[in-house]
């Protein structure tokens, strides 16, 4: 519990315990985190970062959109981490199926983008922007805000980075070793690790087109007899 200070223990904390082997259910994990005056979440002063407010022809698609597929939706922000005597910012991209982490990098103020070469560099790559979220709206961003709020509470607050380098070494660890291989998900991940579930997924959709492949060669092997 220590490990996962933010877990709430109705359901992560309990179903970690579980498949440690413990016979234990919610009541008797609540109970024992108010006997050991264990917390739950670390409270902290929350401070949104300027948002792109570029005059786009963006709407959030995202929040009507039916995510049902691996890659199929890339959600990104960028937050700060206070360092020994600066600060630089964490930009990252999480695939919202899977929540796996795609990509992320530690950045200096004078690496950012202007709006207008952020916006010039995804057209160029092909990525369509299906929303921007606007100043003050953080919930439209919800995704991203959310790992950034895990980020911050279960990482940087715990751990005081001196550098920017030691900064991308705790960073590193915690997205490739806690949040996709340890880290369990709530009822969207099925109680699995982000590396678990994007394996059963792959895992399935191999089944299913090796199914389809079989059922399309039975059909061209029918027309070939009947032909």
């Amino acid at each position: 519990m220590l490990r996962y200070p933010t877990y709430g223990y109705r359901k992560p904390i309990t179903q970690l315990l579980q498949r440690m082997g413990y016979a234990v259910g919610s009541k008797r994990v609540a109970r024992l985190m108010k006997a050991t005056n264990l917390p739950i979440a670390v409270k902290r002063v929350c401070q949104t970062t300027t948002s792109l407010d570029a005059p786009g022809p963006w709407g959030n698609r995202v929040e009507t959109l039916e995510v049902s597929r691996c890659d199929q939706v890339w959600v990104g922000d960028i937050t700060d981490v206070r360092l020994k005597s600066k600060f630089v910012s964490v930009d990252l991209l999480m695939d919202v199926f899977t929540r796996m982490i795609r990509g992320w990098k530690p950045i200096s103020y004078q690496q950012y983008l202007s709006k207008v070469s952020y916006i010039s560099t995804l057209t160029h790559h092909g990525i369509e922007i299906s929303g921007v979220s606007r100043r003050g709206h953080p919930w439209e961003n919800g995704y991203a805000e959310r790992l950034i709020r895990t980020l911050k509470e279960e990482e940087v607050y715990l751990n005081d980075s001196q550098n920017i380098i030691e900064a991308r070494e705790h960073i590193g660890h915690f997205i490739e070793q806690v949040s996709h291989q340890k880290r369990l998900h709530s009822e969207t991940l099925g109680y699995l690790t982000p590396m678990e579930f994007e394996r059963q997924t792959l895992i399935q959709f191999a089944k299913l087109w090796s199914e389809e492949t079989v059922a399309l060669h039975f059909i061209e092997d029918v027309h070939v007899r009947q032909g």
